[in-house]
Order: structure tokens, then sequence, then C-alpha cells
């Protein structure tokens, strides 16, 4: 049976060494955080910090740092997760009427919460103030929450079966908010809490909205599950977590339930049309996600139980903690991407890259068996269905292959998957743009919030062309221009001047293209970087995928020698070029403060807490 509450799991882990107790002061403004990303990167156990400056609460920290651990957690329930999985059980079907489905595990009964009255977490009240104030980096806008569960249930149609649980960022403290009284609550785009939220805004209604943290570890998983529709992710978390979640009801200061089990709860709402500024953050694809206007909640009560404690992480630029989180939900889900978008046998989110700017796919050229045409057909159907698809619409950049080509071909092989398509491309026919659409929010490499492109590579076919794995020899650059790498065979990285303006920025691209035409030697490296610091950007394969793909927009940063625009389709008869120098617009990059890496390294000396593991 899975662990019901964070406290089991804690007991448990360090009965068996997997978590060590830190019982030094620690400062959860940039201290913890940094600590937590050492430990992180040092692939070590989590972190339970006992003596928190400013608060009665310890924090736990790096409990999912390693995959292994993550599995180990949730080990209980795996099996029957899968065993769903592979019946293809109807999990709203299962929530209606479980006791119909006889053949499926006994697990599925686990889907429904259960209501209780009271619980562990009824046993104290705080206030915001009181909280372990976690800030992660030096220019963040205050004090977050960084594993929140954040419930909320349609206005139009209440109850569980209709709500939704997401991890949305949380700020505490700081810019406008008015202490104890409101926290800011940062929901991206695509995110489930945002059709409630209109719902309300309809009705001229405020949305009652609770905030769980801690609790069975099920439940923070279940929040950043991508889920079909018809299944709450509380009815996910139980199964998950093998037992009903047991969600507390009727209290006199909080219309919505909360878990039993919970470590804290804020409760409270959120006002239809107030906003606040919010952030800066430092997030998950390395750079700061800036202040802007997001909903503000007005808090109601504070519940937490009488031996709660804070879990919290820290993003940066990947890989980091919820690395772990991504490639565990795609254990749990992968298998099921072919009955949700036919043709397509397996999609990567490449984690290096930021996870959304890129998409790796693996599609198939299935109705056209008459056909001697090897061109993309049906793999620009799957890729429409792919960026139509969740959260995986928010991609700017999707590379799929026809997986007939090279059966063995391994979606998480990224450098063997770039080698694949780029030795089938055709510039002049396998670029497909989407311009003036929708990017992530955190992304700001397009124009402006939620704003950007895609492009969509397809390749197919019979290989077109050796990659060189070694630089042309005599190779001319125009002035403005040097330090060419190879990142690997096929790609090459120049290092172009930094650009002062926007247009700037175009107009030494423009003065690139023609310096070459499609004869050119350049050209038989089919794509070229053009970057800040070439030799970084080629160093290794996770270099060259975050600032390849982290700073550039497709629409406004994609280029080639002897470029053409034909019925509206554009490609280029030569090399085509990524633009990924940073920009005057894009976010400032993510980095360490030497003071906190001093102290945190006396934690790792003989005889601190630390030492042998970072």
């Amino acid at each position: 049976m899975g662990y019901p509450n964070l406290q089991t799991c804690v007991q448990d882990l360090e009965q068996r060494g997997q978590l060590i107790r830190i019982n030094q002061p620690i400062d959860p403004n940039l201290e913890a955080a940094a600590i937590q990303r050492r430990v992180y990167a040092a692939a070590g156990p989590a972190l339970l910090f006992t003596n928190v400056t400013g608060s009665q609460f310890p924090m736990l920290g790096n409990l999912f740092g390693t995959l292994e651990r993550t599995r180990f957690i949730f080990r209980d329930t795996l099996t029957t997760i899968q065993r769903l999985v592979d019946t293809k059980v109807n999990p709203a079907a299962v929530m209606k009427k479980p006791w119909q489905f006889v053949g499926a595990p006994r697990g599925a009964w686990h889907l429904l919460p259960k209501r209780v009255k009271t619980g562990p977490i009824m046993a104290g009240r705080t206030t915001i103030d009181k909280l372990p104030q976690l800030v992660s980096w030096p220019d963040d806008g205050g004090p977050f929450i960084t594993l929140p569960q954040v419930y909320s249930e349609d206005p139009h149609q209440p109850g569980l079966r209709h709500s939704n649980l997401g991890m949305y960022r949380v700020q505490l403290g700081g810019n406008e908010y008015q202490n104890n009284r409101e926290v800011g609550l940062h929901y991206q785009i695509q995110r489930g809490i945002g059709v409630h939220h209109n719902n309300a805004k309809k009705d001229g209604n405020r949305l009652p909205v609770n905030i769980f943290v801690g609790g069975a570890p099920s439940l923070t998983v279940a929040a950043v599950m991508p889920l079909p529709e018809g299944m709450p992710e509380l009815s996910f978390a139980g199964l998950l977590a093998g037992r009903r979640m047991a969600m507390v009801t009727g209290t006199p200061d909080c219309s919505l339930p909360f878990p039993a089990e919970a470590d804290f709860v804020i409760c409270g709402s959120i006002d239809p049309t107030a906003t606040r500024p919010e952030g800066p953050f430092g997030d998950h694809l390395g750079y700061y996600s800036l202040k802007h206007e997001f909903p503000v909640m007005q808090v109601d009560a504070v519940y937490h139980r009488r031996d709660a404690i804070w879990p919290f992480t820290s993003v940066g630029r990947p890989p980091q903690e919820d690395t772990s989180f991504g490639t565990f939900i795609h254990e749990l889900t992968g298998d099921l991407i072919p009955t949700v978008l036919p043709g397509i046998k397996a999609v990567h989110a490449v984690d290096a890259a930021g996870v959304h700017p890129l998409l790796l796919a693996l599609g198939s050229e299935r109705y056209t068996p008459y056909s001697n045409e090897e061109r993309p057909q049906e793999l620009l159907t799957q890729g429409c269905a792919i960026l139509g698809q969740g959260q995986l619409s928010l991609a700017k950049y999707l590379l799929i292959a026809n997986s007939d080509d090279c059966p063995q071909l391994d979606i998480h092989d990224i450098d063997h998957f770039f080698t694949h398509v780029l030795k089938r491309c055709d510039w002049r026919r396998d670029l497909h743009f989407h311009t003036c659409t929708t990017t992530d929010t955190l992304d700001y490499s397009g124009n402006g919030l939620n704003s950007g492109s895609k492009v969509v590579i397809a390749a197919s076919g019979k290989a077109q062309r050796e990659l060189p794995t070694q630089l042309p020899a005599q190779l001319e650059l125009p002035a403005g221009f040097s330090a060419p790498h190879v990142a690997q065979a096929g790609i090459m990285v120049i290092q172009g001047a930094a650009c002062t303006t926007t247009e700037a920025a175009r107009q030494t691209m423009e003065q690139f293209c023609p310096f070459y035409s499609a004869k050119d030697s350049i050209n038989n490296f089919p794509l070229l970087i053009i970057s800040d610091d070439s030799e970084f950007a080629a160093a290794n394969l996770n270099n060259f995928l975050w600032t390849t793909f982290t700073r550039s927009d497709p629409a406004q940063d994609i280029y080639g020698i002897d470029s053409f625009c034909h019925n509206k389709h554009w490609g280029c008869n030569g090399a085509l070029i990524i633009d990924a120098r940073r920009k005057p617009h894009h976010a400032p990059p993510l980095i360490d403060d030497p003071e906190i890496e001093k102290r945190i390294d006396k934690l790792g000396i003989k005889g601190a807490p630390l030492h042998g593991i970072i």
C-alpha cells in the first residue's frame, strides 16, 4: 500500500538511507533552494531541513530528486496502473460504475475519493507570513510555493468529477500583495483552472480555490499529470497512492474539499476581474519569467497538520528535479499516446530544451501503400494532431519522422534522431510554419506573452545526404561571424555578434545569408546555428539543445541560404539557419549567487551533513 501522507514517506526513506536531516539553521531565502539544486546534481538523497530560519515548519527538498527514488515511492501501485493502461479502461466510466469493471484490477476502486468530516489537516491554523518563505533565485519577486496543488471546481458543474488539480506556482508575498490577505496565482495557457476561472468570470462570481501543500506524494504527481478528459487528478492520486483520497468537506470558512492528510491548505477565492503583478520567477527553461499581471487569490484561512512538513523544489536550467517528474510521467502514460493520437508511435518532449520548446515524434505513412512517392504526407496530419493536443500544443519545434524508415529508431536517442531527420529533410519542402499563434507562457522568444510561432519539420523516405563531421576546408565567413564548431554530424554552430536590437539581429542575418549560394560547401551542413558563444553551444548535446531551442522563435529566427516563398510556402535551397542568439526582448538567464554557493560549500566539508554528497 502506498504512503497516505508525507510523514510516513519521510520516515520510510530515512530508515532506508534515502533521506538525510540537516539540523543546522537554513535560510529559505536562496540557501535552501541552492542546496537542493546542488544535491540534485549529485543524485543525492532527499533533504529534511529541520531548522528553517523564520518558520517553525521543517522543509523537505529533493524528494523526487532521482528517477529511482520516484519509482520507489510509488512501487506498490505501478503494476496496478500499468494494468489499467494495458486494458485501456475508460476512467470516466469506472468512476460512474466501478462495480461493473470486475475484470479490472481492484485498484480501480481507489479512483473514487471519499468524503470525511475531519482529519489531521484540521489540527492547526496559521498565517501566510509564518510559512517557509522560499526564494529560489536572486531576482525572484518574492517567496513562492514551488510544489503547490491548486484545486478548483467548475462553477457550472460543481463537484469532484469536474474538478481540477494543477501545479500552478503561488507567490506568497512581495510586489503589491496585501500581507497575509492575498497571494498570487500564476497559471499558464492550456491549464484546466482557466476553464473554471472563465466560467466564474462569465457569471460575475468569485472562484473558490484551495491550495494544498504536501499530503500523500501521489497528490504532487497527480497535479502535473496530463490526464484525459473525464478523469479528475484526485482520482489518479488515489490510484497512485493505492487508497481512496479522503477529502474533508463542510468546514465553515472553506466551501471546497481538501485532503484530510495534507500538510497545509490555503483556502480562498479568486476575484474574477482582479489581477496583481506576479513574478519575476526563476523558471524551468533556465531564465526568469518576468513580472506580469496574473490572478490574485484572497486568503480566508490557512490550515496545517500538527506535524506539518513543507515540501519544495527549485527549478532552473534543465535537468532539475522536475526532470524526474517528466520521465516518470512518460513511463506511466507513454503507451497511451497511440490510442490518443492514431498513427503516432511515440512523442518525446525534450527536457534539455526546456520541455515545451522541442518535441520529437515518430509517426507513420499508413494511408498511401500504393504510392512510390517518398515525401511526408500523413506525417503532416499527425504533426497537426500533436500540436492540437493539450500541453503538446505549446511546442515551438516539432521534428517528426516516419517510423517505417528506421523501425529501430529510438526517440530518446536525441543525437541519433537529429541525424536521421537531417539526412532526409528537404528544406524546399519539409518546413511547415504556424505563425501568430500561442506558445508557452514562460517562453519569451516570440512576440510577447503567450505569443509566437511553431514549425513542423517532417522527414520521410530514404536518406538524401551524408552528414559531415568536420568543418569544410578554407571555410569563409561574413564579417562579424567567427569561431565555427561542429556540434554533431550535420550541425555547425557559428558565433555571431551580440544583438543590440531586434532589427539589428535581423539585419546581420540578412547579411549572412546572401554571402553564400546553394552550391557552396557550407551547405554540406544542412543545419547552421548562430550563437552568442559557439564553443559553449557546441560543447555537448545539452548545451546545443538549450541554447538553440530556448533562444529562438521559428518565424522570427529561421533563415536559409537561397531562400524563397512560393504559394505562401517558405523554403530554402541551401542550409537551414537558426539564429539562437539572445535578443533584447528575451528574459535574463538564471545565475547562482556566489556568496550563497560559498555557504553551501561548507556543508560539504568533512563532518558536515553533506560531506561526500556535494
